[in-house]
């Protein structure tokens, strides 16, 4: 589409869901264009997760709609195309290292050895191809659960809280492959709590009891806050100020 505007990768309409009086996520309107790499920044319990499940089609929206690739969700067939690592470990415990990942590269018709091989090579688990998950580390396993989320190459990727119990030499191998994989053209929303890698995003947005405080790139967000921390500047979007940040 050159000399066009490409549409949204991302795209939600009012969006909404409850669980009874509790509002998880409360009208959310956003269109996040493709090839750049998005941070959803907010505490536990912001409705990072649920937003996310809404996307990915693992949970009905109670109004509104999400959309993913033009495609309203949720949407079987346009699965093959997306990867989603949850919060908790995705994994089967009784199977091998090996044995995750070739299961789920086979669900997408993706199960060739090199491809496979390369995943591991990313999460640094070649040597521990024939253990079984439940004996790996936290660590480990946070690492096992990415290559199965990125083995079948998706072009919209859905990562919560991915470099959770991540060694810091890691992390930053990750997020070197995250830069690769907006490089060729696909899209990543990644959901944080930890203000410190919100630096890495392309664009981040604020969410807070369910709605989208603020969005634009750290720099920006900080400029228009005042201050030069992005803790700081997600509490002044927020309204948070004096004696309630403290505590």
């Amino acid at each position: 589409m050159s000399g066009q505007t490409l549409p949204p990768a991302i795209e939600t309409v009012a969006l909404r869901k409850t669980f009874g009086p509790i509002h998880a996520v409360g009208g959310v309107d956003i269109a996040l264009a493709p090839g750049r790499i998005y941070g959803l920044i907010g505490p536990n319990g912001s409705g990072k997760t649920t937003l996310i499940r809404l996307l990915v089609g693992l949970a009905r929206a109670t109004s509104g709609e999400a959309r993913v690739l033009g495609t309203r969700m949720p949407s079987r067939p346009l699965l093959s195309r997306v990867g989603y690592m949850t919060q908790s470990d995705g994994i089967y415990p009784e199977l091998s290292v090996w044995e995750n990942l070739r299961f789920f590269a086979g669900l997408y018709g993706r199960a060739d050895r090199a491809r496979l091989l390369a995943a591991l090579a990313l999460v640094e688990l070649d040597d521990r191809r024939g253990t079984p998950a439940l004996e790996l580390s936290g660590g480990m396993r946070r690492r096992l659960s990415l290559a199965c989320a990125l083995v079948h190459e998706p072009t919209v990727v859905f990562l919560d809280e991915p470099t959770v119990g991540i060694d810091p030499a890691l992390r930053v191998q990750f997020w070197a492959h995250f830069r690769r994989l907006t490089g060729g053209g696909a899209t990543l929303l990644v959901a944080s709590h930890v203000m410190d890698e919100a630096d890495r995003c392309d664009e981040l947005l604020f969410i807070r009891d369910g709605r989208v405080l603020a969005r634009g790139s750290a720099d920006e967000l900080r400029r228009r806050a005042g201050t030069d921390r992005l803790e700081d500047a997600f509490l002044h979007f927020a309204g948070v100020t004096g004696a309630a940040a403290a505590s």
